[in-house]
């Protein structure tokens, strides 16, 4: 007998390891994401990568604005009495009464390697806060966020040089990749879930835009860790004369003068700690993305000046 999957993810991270639930024969009976969210400007309605790769596979999808306090959507889910509930950055927290209605339980797969960084952010807080390594978790959910007992970790290298963007499609495929055999396990009554060390353990908030803001006292590697940590958005940013520059890429050089000056006319800023972060592509508030090239020929920001940290 077929065993039926319930898959409820929202973002691009968790499309490949949808489709290779779907693509490895496994019956996914239907999928709940997030409900299509308007554009900045209000012009477009964006649905969610997984409801749009739900719609050419023909599979069944849901988008309730909540769980919490829906009994229309409990006794749907009831309805479907299936095996196990596959998480992937889905969006919302899954109330509890939920967690009863499959008979192997929920499982998520979460980005980062449990119990460091529970919750919301753990791919952009990895590379801020300049971690060796990364990774995948398999965890059973339970009613607190992210504590759930873990049955197989897999880690991968942080390359210092790679953005948010980069890791997260990195972290996706290897997800997509080691979540068959997982399932098989789970479904089988094989896997072991193990407790995790809740002392341990640490939280990746939600990122506030205005945690973007570049402190040029701070160590140039601290400087790189932010400006890929929050690659594509919020992004990070510094203002010069009334106007904020988002930098997208950057590199550590070895220039040195007072901290925010510009020493070199290709937008070499000098940090803290006598070493300096050479800009490669950046983005003037509310212009197109430039390559420094490109940018250098046109702006204000010129050898000698100074960028404050206001």
């Amino acid at each position: 007998m077929t065993k039926k999957i319930i898959f409820m993810g929202t973002p691009m991270f968790a499309v490949p390891i949808f489709k290779s639930l779907y693509q490895n024969g496994f019956s996914i009976d239907c999928v709940y994401t997030q409900p299509p969210q308007k554009s900045h400007r209000g012009q477009k309605i964006n649905k969610s990568p997984v409801q749009g790769i739900s719609e050419t596979l023909n599979i069944n999808f849901r988008s309730p604005n909540s769980l919490k306090d829906n009994n229309e959507e409990y006794e749907f889910f009831k309805s479907i009495n299936a095996d196990l509930a596959v998480v992937v950055a889905y969006g919302q927290i899954i109330p509890k009464k939920f967690l009863s209605l499959t008979k192997k339980g929920f499982i998520n797969i979460h980005a980062s390697i449990l119990p460091k960084w529970r919750g919301a952010a753990p791919i952009q807080r990895s590379i801020i806060n300049l971690d060796q390594e990364t990774g995948i978790s398999i965890m059973k959910i339970n009613e607190e966020l992210d504590s759930g007992p873990v049955s197989n970790i897999y880690k991968i290298k942080l390359d210092q040089n790679l953005n948010a963007q980069e890791i997260s499609e990195k972290l996706s495929l290897l997800a997509a990749d080691k979540i068959i055999e997982n399932v098989e396990d789970i479904l089988g009554g094989q896997s072991k879930f193990i407790d995790q060390d809740h002392s341990k353990a640490t939280y990746a908030k939600k990122i506030q835009k205005s945690e973007g803001q570049i402190n040029w006292n701070d160590d140039a590697s601290k400087i790189i860790g932010k400006i890929n940590g929050l690659y594509p958005s919020p992004g990070a940013f510094f203002n010069f004369r009334g106007e904020r520059y988002k930098i997208l890429k950057a590199e550590i050089g070895n220039g040195t003068g007072k901290n925010g000056e510009v020493i070199a006319d290709n937008l070499e800023i000098v940090c803290g700690n006598n070493k300096s972060i050479k800009i490669i592509e950046i983005q003037r508030e509310g212009k197109k993305v430039q390559k420094v090239g490109e940018f250098v020929l046109g702006s204000q920001i010129k050898k000698g000046s100074i960028i404050s940290n206001v």
